[in-house]
C-alpha cells in the first residue's frame, strides 16, 4: 500500500502546534508496519528548509487568470528517515519567515497559498509513473484536494485514488469567498454546492463532504462536534458512518525520559531521583523553590487553551500564598502576556514565565514539574498531557476532548491526573488544591507517578487502525 500525507505542518520542519507532531511520527510508524510512506509540506523560507540537501524530481506551471504559478518538487535527500519527504516549492507563496504568520501578522493571502500548494501536489501526482493507493490530508490547508479529485476536470484520472481527511483542529476551517472561486481549476459548477458553507468555500465542510473517510483525533473530539462545530454540527451528523475518531500518538524516541537530549537528568533506576534532579535545575534557572509543587503550563496563550482561566487561578493562588510555583512557557494573546509578566513581577520567587516558544525548555519543563495544567475549552486531541505522564508529571485537565480519553482520574490505587468538569476559575482553583493534597501524600503521588509512566500513548495502536481504515474503504 502506498500512501501520500499532504500537510501544511511536519515536525521538525515546520511546527506551531500538535499537527507537525502527528504528522512527524504517523507516517514514520506506517512505514515500520510496512506502508510505502510519503509526506508532502511546502518549502518555506525557514532555517530548516535552508540546512536541508534536496533533489527536484518534477517541475511544472499553472496559470490563474492574472498570475502565473511556477512550482518544483524536492526530495530531502535524508537516508535516517523511513518515511519520503517531499517539499513544494513555490516561490513567492511559502519562502517567508513563518508557516501562517511573521512578525506583521497573518499572511493575508492565505487562499492563494493553500490552492496553489493543493494544485501542484495533484499535478505532480496526476503526472507521476506510480500514484499512491491513499491520499490522507490533513486540516483546512489540504481540504479541498478530495474535491479536486472528485469533480475537477483537469484532475479526473485521479477519482479512483482513496482520500482520507483527518481533523486536527476544527476551529479553523480556511473559508473564503465565491470571489475567489478563480483560484480552483475549473469543475462541474452543479457540484458547487460541496465546495459551499454559509454562502463561503469552505476547506474544511468540503474535506468532510468529500473524502471516502474522515477522522479526528481523538473518539470524544468527534462526539463533541455533533453538538459543537463552529456551525458544522449537521455535517457530522449527517456524515457519521464515515467518520472515525482515533485518538493521536506520541514518538517515544522524541520523548524518551532515558535518552532525551534536551534535559539535564537521564531516567536510570529511580524515578523519585530522576524528577528530584531535574527539579532542582529548573527551580535554579527560573529562582523558585523547589520543595513546592511546580505546576507548569506549555502552549499558546488563548481561550482555547484556557489561559486566561489560568491567569486569574494563579492570582488567588499566589496572592494567598498558597504552598505551589508556576512555569508558565508559550506566546500568544498580548493582553495574556502581560497578565502573566504582571504575575512574575509580582511574585518572583514563585512564577517562572518565559513568552516565546522553545523545544528544548519544553521537554526540560516536561522532565522537571510536579503537574502540567491544561484548562482547555476544547482540546481535539491534546498531546502535553502524553508527554507530561511519559515523564511521570501530573497532568491537570478539563474534562474535554482528547483529554476524556487519555487522563483516568486519579484515586489512591489508580488513575493517572487530576480531572475538573466545570469551566471556571473556581473549577481550576480547586484542582490546583487537589493537587496540593496529592502533593503533600507521598505513597498517592508515588502511586500516581509511576501510572502515568506505565501509560502507553506511542503511535503502534493507533497507526494500526489508520492502515485498517485505509484498507477498509474498498
Amino acid at each position: 500500500m502506498k500512501v501520500y500525507h499532504v500537510s501544511a505542518e511536519y515536525y521538525p520542519a515546520a511546527k506551531v502546534g500538535g499537527l507537525a507532531d502527528v504528522v512527524g511520527s504517523l507516517p514514520a510508524y506506517q512505514s515500520n508496519l510496512g506502508v510505502d510512506t510519503s509526506v508532502i509540506i511546502p518549502k518555506y523560507g525557514t532555517p530548516w528548509f535552508e540546512s536541508q540537501a534536496y533533489e527536484t524530481v518534477w517541475a511544472s506551471t499553472f496559470w490563474y487568470p492574472d498570475e502565473t504559478v511556477s512550482f518544483s518538487i524536492q526530495r530531502v535527500l535524508d537516508e535516517a528517515r523511513t518515511e519520503a519527504l517531499y517539499v513544494i516549492d513555490i516561490p513567492g507563496k511559502f519562502d517567508r519567515a513563518g508557516v501562517y504568520s511573521d512578525e506583521s501578522g497573518y499572511y493575508s493571502d492565505g487562499a492563494e497559498r493553500w490552492l496553489s500548494f493543493q494544485r501542484a501536489v495533484l499535478d505532480w501526482i496526476l503526472h507521476s509513473e506510480s500514484r499512491p493507493d491513499v491520499i490522507h490530508v490533513h486540516d483546512y490547508h489540504a481540504g479541498l484536494i478530495p474535491f479536486m479529485m472528485q469533480y475537477s476536470y483537469d484532475y479526473g484520472p485521479l477519482k479512483s485514488i482513496d482520500t482520507v481527511y483527518t481533523i486536527h483542529n476544527q476551529q479553523y476551517h480556511g473559508a473564503f469567498g465565491w470571489d475567489r472561486q478563480y483560484l480552483l481549476p475549473a469543475f462541474d459548477t452543479w457540484k458547487s454546492g460541496l465546495l459551499d458553507w454559509s454562502h463561503m468555500i469552505n476547506p474544511m465542510a468540503a474535506g468532510v463532504k468529500c473524502a471516502h473517510r474522515v477522522t479526528t483525533v481523538s473518539p470524544s473530539y468527534l462526539r463533541e462536534l455533533k453538538y459543537d462545530a463552529s456551525g458544522l454540527e449537521w455535517l457530522f451528523e449527517h456524515y457519521e458512518e464515515k467518520c472515525v475518531g482515533i485518538l493521536n500518538g506520541i514518538d517515544p524516541l522524541v520523548w524518551d525520559p532515558k535518552a532525551d537530549h534536551y534535559i539535564d537528568f537521564h531516567l536510570k533506576k529511580s524515578v523519585a531521583n530522576f524528577k528530584k534532579e531535574n527539579k532542582k535545575k529548573l527551580a535554579s534557572h527560573y529562582h523558585i523553590n523547589p520543595k513546592r509543587p511546580i505546576v507548569s503550563f506549555i502552549g499558546r496563550m488563548v481561550d482555547q487553551k484556557g489561559a486566561d482561566l489560568l491567569a486569574e487561578a494563579m492570582t488567588q493562588m499566589l496572592s494567598e500564598e498558597q504552598p505551589m510555583s508556576f512555569v508558565i512557557l508559550g506566546t500568544g494573546d498580548a493582553q495574556l502576556e502581560d497578565q502573566f509578566r504582571t504575575l512574575q513581577g509580582q511574585y518572583p520567587n514563585s512564577t517562572g514565565i518565559t513568552l516565546a516558544y522553545n523545544e528544548g525548555l519544553a521537554h526540560r519543563i516536561y522532565a522537571s514539574s510536579d503537574f502540567l495544567i491544561m484548562p482547555s475549552r476544547r482540546e481535539p486531541c491534546g498531546l502535553n498531557q502524553m508527554y507530561a505522564m511519559r515523564y511521570g508529571t501530573i497532568p491537570i485537565v478539563h474534562h474535554t476532548g482528547g483529554l476524556i480519553d487519555s487522563v483516568v482520574p486519579y484515586d489512591e490505587d489508580q488513575g493517572t491526573g487530576i480531572k475538573f468538569d466545570e469551566l471556571n476559575t473556581a473549577a481550576v482553583i480547586s484542582a490546583l488544591h487537589t493537587a496540593i493534597s496529592l502533593y503533600q501524600n507521598k505513597e498517592s503521588l508515588a502511586n500516581t507517578i509511576n501510572h502515568c509512566m506505565e501509560a502507553d500513548f506511542t503511535w503502534g495502536a493507533s497507526s494500526k487502525k489508520y492502515i485498517e481504515l485505509y484498507e477498509g474503504i474498498k
